[in-house]
């Protein structure tokens, strides 16, 4: 039986945050953030701890939800449906069907440690669409084949070094054909030889035409990989704009005042 072709890369989604607030308890972590990611665009968040990137990112895909605001992707609102003008929060099989097209990728992996890579990344496609077994593992070598891994196909997690956990955590976010993908500091767990091998494979992804929103503390890698670059702090946008303006010449003076500490010298 022959291998099923590599997906093919959907179109990158439309992202749009309208007034978006969260807060833990009294903590207002995200503040009326607005932010429009386009189709097949690629946006890298920067920021000090604290500043909400993380929350940001996990309310695009309803990890989090919001206490006020709107996130949709191409037009359909995230977690929620209107009736009536009232917004009603969404059931959990239809936010898991929301969640397909909106790949994540986290800080530390998250794979199964009882799984072999290539079961990892099959697994997905085999609960969420029902894809038989040999067609899921065919797409599954293919995207492991993708991200420089095809040799580590039968490996369990332990048996993998960081880098390439991570890459397979890409290659499993990959596996149900996202139109956006979310990465949250996806080098931070890494020791430093290893992250070059990770950013590779995302400035692949960024080729591809995907939506593509990046947390990363990276500034270099922002600097050569975003279309646009969003500065937070206290849970606002304070600056956003092409790497040129934001990194190179940012107009905000806590902009310029995290860069400098975080620049590498």
């Amino acid at each position: 039986m022959s291998a099923a072709p590599a997906p093919i890369a959907r179109p990158g989604g439309l992202v749009e945050l309208r007034g978006v607030h969260k807060s833990f308890g009294d903590l207002a972590v995200l503040r009326g953030v607005d932010l429009t990611v386009r189709p097949g665009t690629v946006t890298a968040i920067l920021g000090p701890s604290g500043s909400g990137k993380s929350t940001l990112l996990r309310t695009i895909n309803h990890l989090e939800t919001v206490d006020a605001g709107l996130i949709s992707v191409d037009g359909e609102i995230i977690g929620y449906r209107r009736a009536g003008g009232v917004l009603h929060e969404l059931p959990e099989r239809e936010v898991l069907r929301q969640r397909t097209g909106i790949g994540m990728v986290f800080q530390s992996f998250h794979l199964f440690a009882h799984m072999t890579a290539l079961q990892n990344v099959a697994e997905a496609p085999r609960r969420a669409r029902r894809i038989p077994r040999r067609e899921a593992e065919a797409r599954a070598r293919a995207l492991l084949e993708q991200v420089g891994l095809s040799e580590k196909a039968d490996a369990y997690p332990r048996q993998l070094s960081g880098g390439q956990q991570q890459r397979v955590a890409i290659a499993r976010a990959l596996a149900l054909e996202p139109t956006v993908l979310l990465f949250d500091e996806p080098t931070s767990a890494l020791d430093p030889e290893l992250v070059e091998e990770v950013l590779t494979v995302i400035r692949g992804l960024a080729r591809e035409g995907r939506t593509l929103v990046i947390v990363t503390h990276e500034i270099s890698f922002a600097r050569s990989v975003a279309d646009k670059i969003v500065f937070m702090d206290g849970g606002r946008i304070l600056e956003q704009g092409p790497p040129a303006q934001v990194i190179d010449a940012p107009t905000h003076e806590r902009t310029r005042a995290f860069l400098q500490k975080v620049r590498p010298a």
